[in-house]
């Protein structure tokens, strides 16, 4: 290589080297410019709960999460798992304003929650909702939330892909979410996912780890997902925590159909807790699965009968256009004692 061809060279890796650091600059401060645009809308959820120790006691607890402010009538949009079996719940903003909290909509099958402030806050921004369909693998993200309770914090990632899945099983289940390699911890759970258009895209859901840390595997349900179920749709919340049975439990429970759901806990004052339904009061395992045993067995809903068969037969939209969600009232079939009775819950408009 002669000097002229060596000159040329250098010439062309100094134009490359120049060109991706000036992108990298832009994409840096184009990062920077929309985190200050939407971290007033993102809060910080702090819950206590009561939980059943080893011997039989109800202790408090207390966890964090995060969630995103959709609109002006004080509405917080975050992961329904973060906030289920909360007896308290506060919402807390960037200028350290905390405002009590309650679920008004939940859909734990989705992992989304409603959240409804007792009072508007001092200072806030209204987070825009985006069109999750519109979103392309490849695309880079961030998501904001409270990782290990460090409020605010920002990670930066790319959708690494688009799932879809119906089965149900015993924990909630995603029908529609985005993998990404953005950094999700505990404290995110609930805290939005912006593309760069400063729009909300997703719910930080769970990740997939083997060490209890983050491994490149995170999920976040879709925000037409939480539009469907929670914000445009009515998921109520009952404050029943429960766990789906099979028809193999159903069966070693002496529950008279193939399936329920088994009550393992009820929130102090929901609408399931002034309706009576019961939750349990003896940790047990079953084939690897650790359940609250003792409460009631939920066996129908509004005459839904809570069977494998029937959940694999639902169809969402004929069941959407029944009005089976808008319902006042929810009628339980509950298996109690070895006896089949009936409770109803009122819920408040």
């Amino acid at each position: 290589m002669n000097k002229i061809e060596q000159t040329i060279l250098v010439k062309k890796w100094l134009f490359y080297v120049t060109f991706f650091c000036s992108i990298t600059a832009s994409t840096a401060q184009e990062i920077a410019s929309l985190y200050k645009q939407v971290n007033k809308s993102v809060v910080t959820i702090v819950t206590e709960f009561k939980t059943l120790n080893d011997n039989h006691q109800l202790i408090s607890d207390e966890s964090i999460g995060s969630g995103v402010m959709i609109s002006n009538k004080g509405e917080i949009l975050t992961a329904a798992h973060v906030v289920n079996n909360a007896e308290t719940i506060t919402v807390k903003f960037l200028d350290g304003e905390e405002i009590l909290a309650k679920v008004i909509k939940s859909a734990p099958v989705a992992d989304i929650a409603l959240l409804k402030l007792s009072w508007m806050p001092k200072t806030y921004e209204i987070a825009k909702i985006g069109d999750s369909d519109n979103v392309s693998v490849g695309e880079q993200i961030v998501v904001l939330g409270a990782p290990y309770g460090i409020e605010h914090s920002l990670s930066v990632g790319y959708i690494s892909g688009k799932r879809k899945q119906e089965a149900r099983t015993s924990g909630f289940v995603l029908n529609e979410y985005f993998q990404t390699d953005a950094s999700i911890n505990k404290g995110n759970s609930g805290g939005p996912m912006f593309n760069l258009q400063g729009e909300v895209i997703g719910i930080s859901s769970y990740i997939i780890t083997e060490s209890g840390g983050f491994q490149g595997l995170g999920f976040a349900a879709t925000s037409n997902l939480a539009k469907k179920l929670v914000i445009d749709g009515n998921r109520r919340w009952t404050g029943i925590n429960g766990f789906i049975l099979d028809e193999k439990l159903a069966w070693m429970l002496n529950v008279p159909i193939n399936g329920g759901i088994l009550v393992e806990s009820v929130v102090r004052f929901s609408p399931a807790d002034f309706a009576g339904v019961k939750g349990g009061f003896e940790n047990i395992d079953i084939e690897g699965e650790r359940l609250i045993a003792g409460g009631d067995i939920i066996l129908s809903v509004n005459g839904f009968p809570l069977t494998k068969a029937s959940f694999e037969n639902l169809d969402s939209d004929r069941l959407n256009k029944s009005n089976f969600f808008n319902q006042n009232i929810f009628v339980l079939k509950i298996w109690r004692g070895g006896k089949v009775e009936e409770v109803k819950i009122k819920f408040k408009d």
